[in-house]
This record gives C-alpha cells, sequence and structure tokens, in this order.
C-alpha cells in the first residue's frame, strides 16, 4: 500500500481549494500567512455493523458542479496518510485531459486494514499477521448497508460503481468480485494477495467464474513474484471459462515493484475502463 504524507493537507467537511488570491494577513514584504489547501470533503459513518466509527474521504470533480449525476469510485485504503491524496490527483488529471469519464472518489480509511480486507484463512501463518483477520463479509456489509447508502444521500450519484485497490485490498477486490459480484460494476485489482488462505481463491477460481458475468475485472501485477504467479493463474482461469458478457484484462507489469504499482496501473485502468465516449460527429 502505498503511504502519502499529509504535509499541507487539510481536508475539511465541505470545502473546495482555496484560489490563490484567497486573503491572508500580509507578513513582512509581499508574503501572506499561510492558508488551508483542501481538495475535498470528509465524514464520519457511525457502522453498527463493525462497530465503530468510519471516516470517509471524498474527491468530487469539477464536473460535479455541472452534471446531474456522476458514478462512484470506492477504494479502501482511503486514508489521508493512505492512498487517497494520490489517487485523487490521478481522477483529477485523468478527467481534466479527457482519458477519464468524471467520477466521485469515495476513500474508506482504515482502522483494522488486515481485519477488513482478509477473509477467512486456515492457514497459521495469515493468523499471526494481526490481532484479528477474516472480517472481509463484515467489511462488505458495512459497504453495502450502510457506506453506499450515506453516499448516496450525500451526493448526486447514478447507479454504476467501481472499486480499486492493491495489496490486500487487491485481495478484497477480486474475493467480492467472486463472492458478492453485484456489489460493484467494475473490479480493479493492483497486486493483489491472492497467496491468502493458500491461494484458496486462485484455487476456486474455475467454479466461481460465472458469478462475474457481466462486470468487469482487471488485474494488474508487479515483478513480486509469488503475486504475479498466482495472478497470472486466476487471469489463465478466466481465459478458460470467463462466461460471455463478462470483460476482464490482465496487464502485467514486470518493471514495476509492489511498492510502486498502483500509480502506473491506475493510469491504465482507468484509461481503459472509464474512456469518456467519443464525441458525437
Amino acid at each position: 500500500m502505498t503511504r502519502v504524507g499529509m504535509l499541507g493537507f487539510v481536508i475539511g467537511a465541505a470545502v473546495t481549494t482555496l484560489p490563490a488570491c484567497a486573503p491572508a494577513r500580509r507578513l513582512a514584504g509581499n508574503a501572506h500567512a499561510a492558508a488551508p489547501l483542501t481538495i475535498g470533503e470528509t465524514f464520519t459513518v457511525e457502522s453498527s455493523t463493525l462497530g465503530e466509527t468510519r471516516r470517509i474521504n471524498v474527491y468530487l470533480p469539477p464536473a460535479y458542479a455541472d452534471t446531474a449525476r456522476l458514478p462512484v469510485l470506492y477504494m479502501p485504503d482511503g486514508g489521508m496518510a493512505e492512498d487517497f491524496l494520490h489517487v485523487a490527483g490521478l481522477v483529477q488529471v485523468s478527467v481534466g485531459n479527457g482519458t477519464m469519464r468524471p467520477f466521485i472518489l469515495v476513500g474508506i480509511e482504515n482502522t483494522a486494514r488486515r481485519r477488513d480486507l482478509t477473509g477467512p484463512t486456515q492457514r497459521a501463518e495469515d493468523r499471526a499477521i494481526a490481532p484479528a483477520v477474516g472480517g472481509s463479509a463484515a467489511f462488505r456489509r458495512f459497504i453495502r448497508s450502510e457506506l453506499m447508502p450515506a453516499v448516496r444521500a450525500r451526493y448526486r450519484t447514478t447507479d454504476e460503481s467501481a472499486i480499486v485497490g492493491e495489496s490486500l485490498a487487491g485481495l478484497f477486490v477480486v474475493e467480492t468480485y467472486f463472492l458478492e459480484p453485484d456489489l460493484f460494476d467494475t473490479y480493479i485489482a493492483f497486486d493483489p494477495s491472492l497467496w491468502w488462505n493458500g491461494g484458496d481463491l486462485v484455487e476456486r477460481a474455475g467454479a466461481r467464474i460465472g458469478a462475474g458475468a457481466g462486470r468487469s475485472l482487471y488485474l494488474a501485477s508487479s515483478s513480486e513474484g509469488r503475486i504475479a504467479a498466482l495472478t497470472a493463474r486466476l487471469a489463465d482461469a478466466l481465459a478458460g471459462g470467463a462466461p460471455a458478457g463478462t470483460a476482464w484484462h490482465y496487464e502485467p507489469m514486470p518493471a514495476e515493484s509492489h511498492a510502486t504499482i498502483y500509480h502506473p496501473a491506475a493510469l491504465l485502468a482507468f484509461r481503459r475502463l472509464f474512456r469518456p465516449a467519443p464525441a458525437p460527429e
């Protein structure tokens, strides 16, 4: 998971970026006192499903002001000190240069990452990575029954939704694609931790592939050998048995490492999956 620093950024309840000419107390010469630089909105959800408060960070593209409704891109690892800032920046520049349709970006900040993003496991080495693991089903219930209704109530959204994640978040994306494919329309997973529970998701993929009919799945892997091998096996299973109407793509990226893959892979994925419709002639 990419870590992004918070220096110089504040995210508020209903804020927009301050213009360069915003008034501020004049200091010596032409300098002014620093003012907060804000990039989006944040709110909390009191989750009865998870028994805790969850912070949600939101980026609204400029098109939101002039558009009736927009689709939503959800992302685990969506905290300010996690992946939210760089993905929000990628959405901003991609929408701005016309290579991606506008999406509302909804980042889900972690409280217990290894609990929420992993499914059940029979492996002792898996259970040793955190005090609690295997909570992905509860996390999906939170998204479906609490977060999505909150987002629909706060923002003008269409029925289209997508999810993007890397590493354990990528594992969660793939698991959700197989177990609850109706939750999102598009699933995007980079370097998914498919080694979890002895590679069970890959081993059972053939029997579950039919569940994803009509959905889109995008996979990318880095030079990390174990993850790359399992992701390639999953792609082989899709190639051999994905039903008609299933759109999927596998992008090997051996020049990237596990630490670097998120941003370049997301750029490719957003351009392929969310390309704007051609302008009418």
